[in-house]
């Protein structure tokens, strides 16, 4: 199973439509994962075109996105693999523990926010930052997350530029 990771696209400010570099791996995809920040349900609707989303809710979206279906956290099955999303984490001191005690049954946990892409296991659990492939801030590319299970287990993670 391939999954698709995006967060913080900042629709419509920065999202005007899909990006092409994003374009090209959303086709592979069997799944797409958005971890919050959509800020308008029409992304989410975009993205479906593609292959089923699953979304949380960020900090800038508003009630037609939690209408959409999105909501604070989600705990999902993915291929057998045992996948929690939010959007904020919080500091990134303690995180891993933080994300522990939050899902204690996640293998792996997908979150946004902060706009850095981040690949970390730590305190028994696998986090994972796509980034923003809209909004680098001070990031040097916009970025994009690529999952692949198989059996249950993560066989691939990898943070994509794609600007």
């Amino acid at each position: 199973m391939r999954a698709v990771v995006v967060s913080d696209t900042h629709a419509p400010r920065r999202w005007k439509g899909c990006p092409p570099r994003v374009a090209e791996h959303l086709r592979g995809a069997d799944v797409i994962l958005h971890a919050g920040d959509v800020c308008v349900a029409s992304v989410l609707d975009e993205l479906a075109q593609y292959a089923p989303v699953h979304a949380v809710l960020g900090n800038n979206d508003g009630p037609d996105v939690a209408e959409w279906g999105a909501p604070e956290r989600l705990e999902l099955d993915l291929g057998g693999l045992a996948v929690a999303m939010v959007h904020d984490s919080g500091q990134a001191k303690g995180r891993t523990a933080r994300m522990r005690r939050w899902f204690p049954a996640a293998d792996l946990v997908v979150f946004g926010h902060s706009h850095i892409p981040l690949d970390e296991t730590g305190d028994g659990v696998r986090i994972f930052n796509p980034g923003s492939p809209t909004d680098r801030r001070r990031q040097p590319h916009g970025t994009i997350g690529l999952l692949d299970i198989d059996g249950g287990r993560l066989t691939r993670a990898e943070i994509v530029p794609v600007t």
